[in-house]
């Protein structure tokens, strides 16, 4: 799995309380409906793509992966965006969910023979 950025690491450690909070927050927002893992890190994705939110999409792909979700279907929910955000807004997705996928695919594959 691709490495987490210096500054969410820094900010989880120097401001622990407020991390926690925020996260339960999330949790609690998650579980607060009928929706699965996957349909619930689908939605999250498309919301921080819908949204511009470059560090955000980068997360919520990791997420993504995590819960099970193939590149395939990461790729397809950034491509279903191109009606809704246009073509450039789009192709800015795509890459960015592309920059998860590679490094995931290199980590997965360098140790592997």
């Amino acid at each position: 799995m691709s490495q987490l950025p210096k500054s969410f690491l820094e900010f989880k450690q120097l401001y622990g309380d407020v991390f926690n909070s925020y996260e339960a927050l999330g949790n609690a927002a998650r579980d607060s409906g009928p929706l699965s893992k996957k349909e619930v890190a689908l939605v999250r994705l498309a919301i921080a793509a819908g949204a511009g939110l470059e560090g955000a999409v980068h997360a919520h792909c990791r997420r993504a992966i995590e819960a099970g979700l193939s590149a395939e279907e990461i790729r397809h929910a950034m491509i279903l965006g191109v009606t809704t955000l246009g073509f450039p807004s789009m192709m800015a997705n795509l890459s960015r969910v592309n920059d998860i996928l590679n490094e995931n695919k290199k980590s997965s594959s360098c140790c592997h023979s």
